[in-house]
């Protein structure tokens, strides 16, 4: 059995392995076979060691050639580290202001997040012209594809690597858009809603940096969540948008004003390129927060004076696929209802589903964390988010890699 000592070298090793023996440079012996380099191995064996080394030490491979860089940036790295079950998960809750983008990280180990566990702050301050300024960020939204966050402004988008600290500008959306949905599937992002002149779904290929139509909504929807599971794009609650004369006439009320929607989603087939049936959350209400983990999407719903928590069987392979079960409502303290200026978020982390509490002015604690354990369907308090982070504008969302 290797020492702890063995496994704390063993990045290192496999660096050391890779640059050749200057006492061999112009006179190369032939590979025997009890001494071979890691450098000779073919991809599908070195990226079997890649992902076996310690996530502390991950970053570090980028800088040891440039074969090690392309193979640790491929999405077939980020693969097997699933099939192998190797996912480290990190929370990442981002703010931003006019100047300075500010981000905290609280990492989950072992599946589960430590009561004891700390976030860490660090600050961002733009020095490259080509990133512009974040007041094009107001409202914005973030999603992860693997170690990377794209923060998704209304005419800009950012890609932030969570391993170097890089914040790069990408190609904005085509339409303008203003509390939309976003979620990421099949390794690409899919947004919708948030756009009162379309209703045209955008679909972004990080390969290529560029967007494109994929479909049109069946609704036009405004402060709607995104989420994503088991290859299906949920666009969930929010307000129908729209104007007079548009072809979805339904989105309008007599008075020529948006009507709410709240407790419905529309989902979308991103492979197939086609809508499925229109799901509606059991109980009404209005739909405040939402994500996946697991094989289930979870939704956070708001009754005026008290809040119900559902989860939706969301595993196309199950015969029990569609069906909604009420589950344990989080802990919030009383009065949540209408005018009380709470709002939430949710973020699925593996079988974890991490609630944020926000934006709850002066009477109540903000930026409190709870933590629900879907096999054991209990509630639980987290490291409350740092006071740099805390806003109603600040997003979270779990990277991993």
């Amino acid at each position: 059995m290797s020492s702890a000592a063995d496994v704390c070298h063993f990045p290192w090793l496999l660096m050391k392995s890779c640059l050749p023996n200057p006492q061999h440079l112009h006179c190369p012996s032939p590979i025997s076979s009890t001494s071979v380099s890691i450098s000779v191995l073919p991809e599908d064996l070195l990226l079997e060691c890649l992902v076996r080394v310690a996530v502390s030490a991950l970053p570090s491979l980028l800088q040891v050639c440039r074969r090690w860089a392309r193979l640790v940036n491929s999405p077939a790295f980020h693969n097997l580290r699933v099939r192998r079950c190797l996912l480290s998960r990190t929370l990442f809750s981002i703010c931003i202001s006019d100047s300075a983008l500010f981000s905290a990280t609280l990492q989950c180990c072992g599946g589960e997040i430590a009561a004891d566990t700390s976030w860490r702050v660090s600050t961002f301050v733009p020095s490259d012209q080509k990133i512009g300024s974040f007041s094009l960020f107001s409202q914005f939204r973030a999603v992860s594809v693997a170690r990377k966050i794209y923060i998704i402004g209304r005419t800009a988008m950012l890609r932030y690597d969570t391993w170097t600290g890089k914040l790069v500008p990408k190609a904005a959306m085509g339409f303008p858009r203003k509390k939309f949905a976003a979620a990421v599937v099949g390794g690409k992002i899919l947004v919708a809603g948030g756009c009162a002149s379309s209703s045209a779904v955008e679909e972004y290929d990080p390969d290529y940096n560029e967007w494109r139509v994929v479909s049109e909504a069946p609704r036009r929807r405004y402060g709607c969540i995104g989420v994503s599971v088991d290859g299906l794009f949920y666009v969930v609650g929010g307000l129908k948008i729209g104007l007079p004369g548009d072809n979805d006439s339904s989105c309008v009320s007599r008075s020529g004003r948006p009507d709410v929607f709240p407790s419905s989603m529309d989902v979308y087939d991103a492979a197939a390129g086609v809508w499925l049936r229109n799901r509606t959350v059991p109980g009404g209400g209005c739909v405040v927060a939402a994500c996946a983990a697991g094989v289930s999407l979870y939704i956070l719903s708001s009754h005026a004076v008290e809040l119900s928590f559902w989860e939706f069987n969301a595993s196309r392979k199950s015969p029990s696929f569609g069906q909604w079960r009420k589950v344990k409502s989080p802990p919030v303290a009383p009065p949540i209802g209408v005018g009380a200026g709470v709002k939430f978020s949710c973020i699925g982390m593996g079988e974890l589903v991490v609630l944020v509490q926000k934006g709850c002015g002066m009477w109540r604690k903000e930026g409190v964390l709870f933590v629900y354990d879907c096999a054991g369907g209990e509630w639980r308090r987290a490291a409350d988010t740092p006071e740099e982070i805390r806003g109603g504008g600040a997003i979270t969302v779990c990277v991993q890699w």
